[in-house]
């Protein structure tokens, strides 16, 4: 079984806002994420892909789509319903490439991913506070 990509088959069906017979991730950290949002009672609701924010990508100018990994509603711990977006990343992706003392291919596809994914967050922060969610990026030090 591969556990990097495949469909996702929650356990409850009820909790996933959107076609339940359509859920996909696209690594091991997704699935065990969704597997915890499927299995956790304060996770009263949540998505895979269905928000659509759209960005101005730093690298390009251009106008992009982004479409965050989850869309979750916690209950807290006070009952009050809580949303966020969230995106799975390794925690190297999160942090600027280190500069290798010369311009690599791989520093400049690095530092170009960087970019790109810091446009797409800056837009998933605004989108979210204008929804009046939070935005969250999850990674390995999260996760296990």
């Amino acid at each position: 079984m591969n556990y990097y990509k495949g469909k996702f088959t929650p356990k409850n069906p009820n909790k996933y806002e959107g076609d339940p017979t359509q859920i996909y991730y696209r690594s091991s950290w997704e699935l065990r994420v969704m597997n915890w949002f499927d299995n956790n009672p304060n996770v009263i609701g949540w998505s895979s892909e269905e928000i659509v924010v759209p960005y101005r990508c730093g690298t390009d100018n251009k106008i992009h789509r982004y479409f965050p990994d989850f869309k979750i509603k916690v209950r807290t711990s006070n009952g009050s319903i809580k949303t966020y977006l969230i995106e799975v990343k390794p925690y190297g992706q999160t942090e600027p490439p280190k500069f290798p003392g010369k311009q690599t291919r791989r520093y400049i596809t690095e530092s170009m991913t960087f970019i790109k994914n810091q446009s797409k967050w800056k837009a998933a922060e605004q989108y979210s506070k204008a929804m009046g969610w939070e935005f969250k990026i999850i990674t390995e030090k999260d996760i296990f």
